[in-house]
């Protein structure tokens, strides 16, 4: 198994599962992937992803082995599940019971509620495609693309997820806090199709939670749980290539090789990398399906992130656990981080503040904070040395000009990372947030397949696979790959 995400961990308990004897490999000092958890004078911070949406998802990898993710994690429902803050002052909570949700959307544009009934409407007949029916569908073969096409024309997916939100609200503000959610996977919203658009019903059907302890607080009860059965756990390895024998008119895929020279073998590889690194990087030209090739060519990749992470000397009260900051623009600032690949001088901001919830992640009297600033990702060519610096300067100013009062006063132990750090720290192509993008010609059969094409006994999933990026999607992604590899044989196998 290469690399520990949570697509990566849900695979090698599935594996295990099977019956196959799993090794994990991750180049990272934790398990977790993006979901590290950074320590600094007494703050706690969730490196990556800090929402929970489908915890089912996690209760069927511990009911594999007859245990309860109840047992092990506690999750606490969010309310609201995220402010949204707009440039004039005003507010807009979004979550709770429908009626809370329609109430706020009443104060802003009573005309808007019958609007967001049909949107979830057309939310919940989305989800129950593209999620309860094809999210867990291996798509490496045509055919199954070619079955679904009639269904996914019918929900109109050639429509990005701002024309379906544009369909039924008219308010500029509530159609920003509706069409917000590809931002979360990697995608402009304006560019994303609408087939994202399944996030509304899933988050009204099972709501949006916080982890106790974090979402490091899941990462480790699922390390436990892959101790506690047997699964070998490599941590600061880097897989450095894989190696490949001709069989035929294929390579089959034989074992790894390790940065520091080390061959191990496997009859079974499933690579939990983003995969335009693993094929990029990892698999010689001449190995490569020509399909691979194409994919790698045309690729788009999401936008980067810019993360900083801090404390505070005071706390903030007032301010909610997710706070969705808005900038005075909206689709120009996305066409310039996406399109033209610009650092704007201006920014909307993802605000994390866990203490609201779990006060343990700072010393008493205190707030830990993290801001996730989306920002064009290396084929931008910015500086990092001094773009960095500079961005945390402006963000610093303008959250204690809102958000955090006095922050330049109260802000302490803070760092950040930049989109040189996840291409050096997590093997991100152009430094990515969450690999390719979710555009329609990238997701499903077009997306990169769970299935190697070309190469036999190698297996993906993760962000950049399908179904797609978010915690949802990967750990999805370890159930395509559960369908798609047999059970192990008698003896000893490795994954």
């Amino acid at each position: 198994m290469i690399g520990a995400g949570f697509g990566g961990m849900a695979a090698a308990l599935r594996l295990r599962a099977k019956g196959y004897e799993v090794t994990v490999l991750d180049r990272c000092p934790q398990i977790g992937g993006r979901a590290q958890v950074f320590e600094r004078q007494g703050f706690r911070h969730d490196a990556g992803p800090t929402v929970i949406t489908a915890p089912f998802l996690f209760d069927e990898l511990f009911a594999l082995f007859g245990e309860k993710f109840s047992d092990h994690v506690t999750l606490v429902p969010m309310k609201p599940w995220y402010r949204f803050v707009f440039p004039d002052g005003d507010h807009f909570d979004y979550g709770g019971t429908l009626e809370e949700t329609l109430a706020e959307i009443a104060r802003i544009e009573p005309k808007d509620c019958d609007g967001y009934l049909r949107l979830l409407r057309q939310s919940k007949r989305i989800y129950d495609v593209g999620f309860t029916q094809l999210a867990a569908v291996p798509f490496h073969r045509l055919t199954t693309m070619l079955k679904q096409i009639p269904s996914l024309l019918g929900l109109r997916t050639d429509r990005t997820v701002w024309q379906l939100v544009s369909r039924h609200l008219r308010h500029p503000k509530l159609r920003q806090a509706f069409s917000i959610q590809p931002l979360l996977v990697g995608g402009n919203p304006f560019d994303t199709t609408s087939i994202y658009g399944l996030i509304h019903y899933l988050e009204r059907a099972y709501g949006v939670h916080f982890a106790m302890g974090g979402t490091g607080a899941i990462t480790l009860a699922l390390g436990d749980l892959m101790t506690r059965q047997g699964i070998d756990i490599q941590l600061e390895q880097t897989v450095q290539s894989l190696t490949i024998k001709k069989e035929g008119a294929k390579g089959v895929v034989t074992g790894v090789v390790m940065a520091d020279g080390r061959t191990l073998s496997a009859d079974v590889v499933v690579s939990d990398a983003d995969p335009a690194h693993l094929y990029g990087h990892m698999v010689k030209p001449s190995d490569q399906h020509v399909a691979t090739r194409l994919k790698l060519k045309t690729a788009e990749f999401s936008m980067g992130l810019f993360v900083l992470y801090f404390g505070t000397t005071r706390t903030y009260p007032e301010v909610a656990h997710h706070t969705i900051w808005m900038g005075e623009r909206y689709r120009e600032l996305l066409a310039d981080i996406f399109e033209h690949k610009s650092l704007p001088e201006d920014f909307s901001l993802y605000l994390h503040r866990p203490t609201a919830t779990d006060p343990s992640f700072a010393p008493p009297g205190c707030d830990s904070f993290y801001v996730l600033c989306p920002v064009p990702n290396l084929l931008g060519q910015q500086d990092w040395a001094s773009s960095g610096p500079a961005l945390r300067q402006r963000i610093i100013a303008a959250l204690s000009r809102t958000l955090l009062p006095d922050l330049e006063a109260t802000i302490t132990a803070d760092f950040f990372m930049t989109p040189k750090d996840f291409e050096h720290d997590y093997l991100s192509q152009h430094g990515a947030g969450f690999s390719v993008s979710p555009l329609f010609r990238q997701s499903a059969w077009f997306r990169f397949h769970n299935q190697a094409e070309g190469l036999k006994n190698l297996y993906l999933v993760g962000a950049g696979t399908h179904p797609g990026a978010g915690v949802p999607g990967v750990l999805c992604s370890a159930k395509v790959m559960d369908a798609l590899v047999p059970n192990a044989a008698s003896g000893a196998v490795s994954a």
